[in-house]
């Protein structure tokens, strides 16, 4: 089984050491993403606007891995503030609403104060996208 390794060109996965996701075998797992604009490395305020940030970031994680938001099996919320994840519904029910994929919200400390929300999700690879050796 090949292992793919994708990256963001956020200047966070550098510094600390990771990828955006890794690709292994039927698998692409994403890392904790955050709704910085990695292109300007700016954030918005609102969580609202983090959200779609966060997901538009993992969707082009995910499409360059060969899959998308449409195969995520597994979602992780992680907020600073629980008080702010209702805000977020129509975000996450606009993009998994149909998808419905497993999902956790965990109330936590972020690396950055500017950080409303991170977001992490395991999904498959779509039947016929792997390739054997890439």
């Amino acid at each position: 089984m090949s292992r793919k390794l994708i990256n963001s060109g956020s200047s966070f996965e550098a510094q600390i050491g990771y990828s955006r996701a890794v690709v292994d075998g039927d698998w692409v797992f994403v890392s904790g993403t955050t709704g910085f604009d990695y292109s300007t490395m700016t954030i918005a305020e609102d969580v609202v606007a983090q959200t779609e940030q966060c997901l538009k970031n993992i969707a082009d994680a995910l499409q360059r891995a060969g899959s998308g938001l449409e195969d995520v099996v597994r979602v992780t919320y992680i907020l600073p503030q629980a008080a702010e994840f209702e805000q977020c519904w129509p975000v996450l029910r606009k993009h998994f609403g149909a998808i419905r994929p497993a999902a956790t919200m965990i109330s936590a400390g972020l690396a950055d104060p500017r950080i409303r929300i991170e977001i992490e999700v395991t999904a498959r690879m779509r039947s016929g996208e792997r390739q054997e050796g890439s």
